[in-house]
């Protein structure tokens, strides 16, 4: 049977690993094209060797999604290698962020609003010209539960994925006449080095992450990888300029 994204070319950046190598794997199950963008170079690459040994049409290319050059040629390469425009953009690269307001430097806040949000519209100005003109394509985001719910610690990464749920919703509809639709998924505490990173800075959060969760589980990759592949398909074809939380039930909890 035809996967559910079949006959689509699906770009994952932040692919070499993590929430980014399980949506790029589970994308070829489906049957797409698979484009690997990342910075980490020999992550990538053993990535793209495992793919290619399943069986899957991919194509990587090492850049960097806050360098609008960066951006241009690599999509332009992955299109070409291909054979085939982008018709699925999967911004998942991103940062965390621990800093104080008042002592982190301009540099140090735009290092997270470049990664987090700046990056993500970066590749869907360069992917969306080629989707415009096939009046099809879809983007999701990989937001944060922290675009919504945040802790203590955590300065400025909410802010930036809040953001990015807003420039979802704002591209969203300005889009869809060209029948494009953009989504968000908001992960919650998913086992990935993003999230030891954040129990090694806060002290405490590992424990009470295992004791909260509705589910009793922290999520994996995998998790993430369904329903993104789901909202890239066209079994959402009535769903765009949503926010899609994944997080165990974490976010419906009272206290």
């Amino acid at each position: 049977m035809p996967g559910r994204l079949s006959d689509e070319v699906v770009l994952v950046t932040g692919a070499a690993r993590g929430i980014g190598r399980a949506i790029a794997t589970k994308a070829a199950e489906e049957g797409a094209s698979v484009a690997l963008l990342d910075v980490l170079a020999d992550q990538l690459a053993t990535t793209t060797a495992e793919l290619e040994q399943s069986g899957a049409t991919v194509a990587a290319a090492v850049g960097d999604i806050t360098d609008e050059d960066s951006v241009r040629r690599a999509v332009a390469e992955l299109a070409k290698a291909l054979g085939r425009p982008i018709t699925v953009l999967v911004n998942n690269a991103g940062k965390n962020s621990y800093a104080d307001a008042t002592e982190m430097t301009v540099a140090d806040w735009d290092s997270v609003f470049d990664v987090d949000l700046k990056g993500a519209w970066l590749v869907a100005r360069s992917v969306l010209p080629a989707m415009i003109e096939a009046k099809h394509g879809a983007i999701v985001n990989i937001a944060s539960i922290h675009s919504q719910l945040t802790t203590a610690g955590m300065f400025p990464y909410a802010a930036a994925k809040a953001g990015l749920v807003g420039m979802t919703r704002s591209l969203a509809l300005d889009v869809a006449p060209h029948g494009i639709r953009v989504n968000a998924v908001s992960p919650g505490f998913i086992a990935t080095d993003l999230l030891e990173e954040f129990f090694d800075a806060i002290p405490g959060a590992r424990e009470t992450a295992l004791t909260v969760h509705p589910l009793g589980r922290i999520g994996t990759p995998e998790d993430v990888a369904e329903v993104v592949c789901f909202l890239a398909s066209k079994a959402a074809a009535f769903v765009t300029g949503a926010n899609w939380s994944v997080d165990g039930g974490l976010g419906i909890r009272y206290a």
